[in-house]
């Protein structure tokens, strides 16, 4: 296109012989940079197939490799994983294990205060209940201040020690698990 326009061009305004020079100029200019081009390739854009056979071949040889070394890692990578979510199902089952047993006692010291127990202690005076419920084992006492109406159970521990008050509070609120036994003794 542009030669026909510098033709064009060219026919009306210029000679003939500069007509010639100008299309030569032009010619040489291209094959100069066809030559620069040559020896100065255009690196290859991403993704397009290379033409060299022996990049090709190489290619072609180390695929598998590639693709059992990328097996190998991912391999390697879901076995540590896997050692690690069981260790945390093991982590998991023994707080299992051990809520299981806390509940079990729990249930247990519940069982201890019977009925017939508790509508004795709702019907004697706090400092009676106080003193006899002072020297039960921590289990029995609580179980049966547990059962006790809330007026009855706190005028029962008002008039207690207070450190044999707490203590008993601590075992109805259930804080006093297996664990917290190991540490205090």
């Amino acid at each position: 296109m542009i030669l026909r326009n510098i033709q064009e061009v060219t026919k009306r305004t210029l000679p003939l012989g500069a007509v010639f020079m100008l299309v030569a100029a032009l010619n040489t200019a291209s094959a100069q940079q066809k030559a620069e081009d040559a020896r100065n390739p255009a690196p290859p854009k991403a993704g397009a197939a290379v033409s060299d056979p022996k990049a090709n071949q190489y290619c072609a040889n180390i695929a598998d490799a590639a693709a059992d070394a990328r097996y190998e890692w991912q391999k390697e990578t879901l076995t540590k994983l896997e050692k690690d979510i069981e260790g945390r199902i093991k982590i998991l089952e023994e707080k299992r294990a051990e809520y299981e047993e806390w509940l079990r006692r729990r249930n247990e010291f519940l069982a201890k205060a019977d009925e017939a127990v508790v509508a004795i202690y709702s019907r004697m005076r706090p400092e009676a209940a106080a003193l006899q419920l002072a020297n039960m084992k921590d289990e029995t006492a609580a179980a049966i201040l547990a059962k006790l109406g809330p007026r009855s159970a706190s005028a029962v521990l008002n008039e207690m020690e207070p450190a044999r008050a707490a203590q008993l509070s601590n075992v109805i609120n259930g804080s006093k698990r297996p664990q917290d036994n190991e540490k205090a003794g």
